[in-house]
């Protein structure tokens, strides 16, 4: 069938389903400020399906449609990042952390007093998501820091990352969000009560559960499982119109 093919009206329905449900689900995962009941968002769930399925070409990279999770990938293929993602360094001692401390003052090269923000440890893996006009193209692991794993099939299966971008301006034609899929403790604690009254054997701790459920080659195994995201980072902080980690962290949301 062919893009003609397509009657006009159902091609602008699929269009405001996909921007509706997109709203809602922003509104649900991240402010947390449902403004439907669950069976309204199912009704217009199962119609944006019921239009791709009668018209395949009206599915597009970004259809809500796609966090269900597609056919198993017979393995992953490598991504290398556009910069390097570093990990983190631990500090046992508060001599450590005036070291520390020391160190950066001198790489600034200033004598300004330094604002610090402090930032909760999420436990879960490293995820790198580009995004080109707007639209998520590619997910991947940190994996060494220099070359990851393709899983952007696994994470169009989290609810937190947007599949599209919400701003309309001030947005780069590619932007680089760097942040941490995990799960958290109600997450964790479902999903070992479901592996339980599966007989299946329960995972050990919160992390192990991420990075397992992201490095599945069934994405539909990953979309039944409970994963967050939280950005806090760019490849490029000058992609943000902000100059404060604490902006960045506002820009992100």
């Amino acid at each position: 069938m062919t893009d003609k093919a397509i009657p006009t009206s159902v091609r602008a329905e699929a269009e405001r389903l996909r921007r509706e449900i997109g709203e809602h689900d922003y509104r649900y995962y991240v402010l947390d400020d449902p403004v439907i009941a669950d069976g309204e968002y199912d009704r217009l769930f199962r119609r944006l399906v019921e239009l791709e399925t009668r018209y395949p070409e009206l599915i597009t990279p970004d259809s809500p449609s796609q966090r269900v999770g597609g056919q198993p990938l017979p393995g992953f293929v490598e991504v290398r990042h556009p910069s390097p993602m570093l990990s983190l360094d631990n500090i046992f001692s508060a001599g450590e952390l005036t070291g520390f401390a020391q160190r950066i003052q001198r790489y600034l090269d200033s004598d300004q007093p330094i604002v610090w923000v402090a930032e909760p440890k999420l436990d879960g893996l490293a995820v790198e998501l580009i995004y080109r006009d707007g639209v998520l193209v590619t997910g991947a692991t940190r994996g060494d820091g220099v070359v990851g794993e393709d899983i952007t099939a696994q994470l169009k299966t989290v609810r937190d990352i947007p599949l599209r971008l919400r701003a309309d301006d001030g947005i780069p034609g590619e932007l680089v969000v760097r942040g941490e899929v995990f799960l958290d403790r109600r997450g964790f604690a479902r999903l070992n009560r479901e592996r339980a009254a599966a007989g299946e054997s329960l995972f050990a701790n919160p992390r192990n559960a991420a990075a397992g459920s992201l490095r599945q080659l069934d994405p539909r195994v990953t979309a039944t499982r409970p994963l967050r995201f939280f950005a806090y980072a760019l490849a490029d902080p000058a992609a943000c119109p902000c100059d404060t980690q604490t902006g960045l962290l506002r820009w992100l949301k």
